[in-house]
């Protein structure tokens, strides 16, 4: 079964939020696989309502270490795309499944499955980006590990949306 999330909690009577990236590297949307379940990532995206002040880099990417954050919950913030689907495994809590990070970590490890450049000038690289993974190239996340969207905007913040589009394997 598929799940998308955002980083924010899915939209009520507004429409989806977005978040500041502020000006040093941020996780802006992360995602904890259980013990029991790795991830295999369909899709995801970004865009930005205003270009960065300076050239920024957005990441996708696996880390060893969790990123504090503001916590999903299963109900409002992890979209499981079949309306007759069970929920996902990859509960919310402030070092779990979440957006918007606090404070970053210490990471040790990483991979990195995709980087994005971002130009300081609109329209020269785009302020919206998709990435659709086809079925032999499609990252699988490892157990109890943290996927991540990070945004470097260097000089002034830009405020961002972003997604995943995830699947469990296991």
């Amino acid at each position: 079964m598929p799940y998308t999330t955002w980083n924010g909690p899915a939209p009520t009577t507004a429409a989806q939020q977005s978040v500041t990236t502020g000006t040093a590297i941020k996780t802006m949307l992360q995602v904890a696989t259980p013990s029991t379940r790795m991830i295999q990532i369909l899709e995801w995206g970004f865009s930005l309502d205003d270009p960065p002040g300076a050239d920024g880099v957005i990441e996708l990417l696996q880390t060893d270490v969790a990123a504090t954050v503001t916590a999903h919950t299963t109900a409002t913030g992890i979209i499981n795309l079949d309306p007759n689907g069970t929920n996902s495994l990859c509960i919310g809590g402030s070092a779990l499944t979440g957006y918007t990070a606090t404070a970053e970590g210490t990471i040790t490890a990483t991979r990195v499955f995709d980087t994005v450049s971002l130009s300081s000038v609109s329209g020269e690289s785009g302020l919206s980006y998709v990435r659709t993974f086809m079925p032999d190239d499609r990252p699988i996340v490892a157990l109890s590990k943290f996927l991540r969207i990070r945004a470097t905007c260097p000089t002034t913040a830009s405020d961002m949306r972003c997604f995943i589009t995830f699947v469990e394997v296991g």
